[in-house]
């Protein structure tokens, strides 16, 4: 079972996101029949049944295992990832593209920047999962508390300016055999901490 998986096919988008497909995606974290579920859940049987064939047919589920039962054969379904997440792919013409955005500061274009981190290496991925190959990536995450607005843009100018420099010594667009990366860095306000009372912006 995966992590995390990128759904990129907008009906198999739409079957995950159906409030009872969804509900079994997440009891299916561990194995379990139709007819565990309906008890679980409440529902009847032949609609749990009916659901798994969906998800199965977009590969949301799998067969885990089967079991004997007198002359009865009980079918073990497990999702195929532990969580899931949409790919804009799955939006068509409508997805969000930064290429659409001017303006490089706004929220807009972050937002447009991180759906297409999504597409591209969900894509990139699951290209590498079906050559049995790893993908190379990079992810940093830090927090970072400013004392005031002017530390912030001073850290900003600081940033760039490194991050420009680093870009201009490893770069080389002529080497045979290179590859191109993006690199991309985003920084937004924490989201608020409720029990805390903390509050997102100043």
């Amino acid at each position: 079972m995966l992590d995390v998986d990128v759904i990129d096919d907008p009906a198999a988008a739409a079957a995950a996101l159906e409030p009872v497909r969804s509900r079994l995606l997440a009891e299916l974290a561990e194995p379990a029949s139709a007819a565990g579920l309906a008890t679980r859940l409440g529902i009847p049987r032949q609609k749990v049944n009916y659901h798994l064939r969906a998800l199965e047919a977009h590969r949301l589920v799998r067969e885990a295992e089967t079991r004997r039962w007198g002359g009865l054969t009980e079918r073990l379904y497990v999702a195929t990832a532990t969580s899931y997440l949409v790919s804009p792919q799955a939006l068509g013409p409508v997805a969000a593209d930064p290429g659409r955005t001017s303006d490089r500061l706004s929220a807009s274009y972050l937002i447009a920047l991180a759906a297409r981190i999504v597409r591209e290496v969900g894509g990139l991925w699951r290209a590498a999962r079906r050559a049995e190959k790893r993908l190379a990536t990079l992810s940093i995450d830090t927090e970072i508390r400013f004392a005031s607005p002017a530390d912030r843009a001073a850290f900003t100018q600081e940033l760039t300016a490194s991050i420009a420099a680093l870009a201009a010594r490893y770069h080389n667009a002529s080497v045979p055999g290179g590859r191109d990366h993006r690199l991309v860095l985003m920084a937004y306000p924490k989201p608020a901490d409720l029990s805390k009372g903390e509050q997102a912006c100043h």
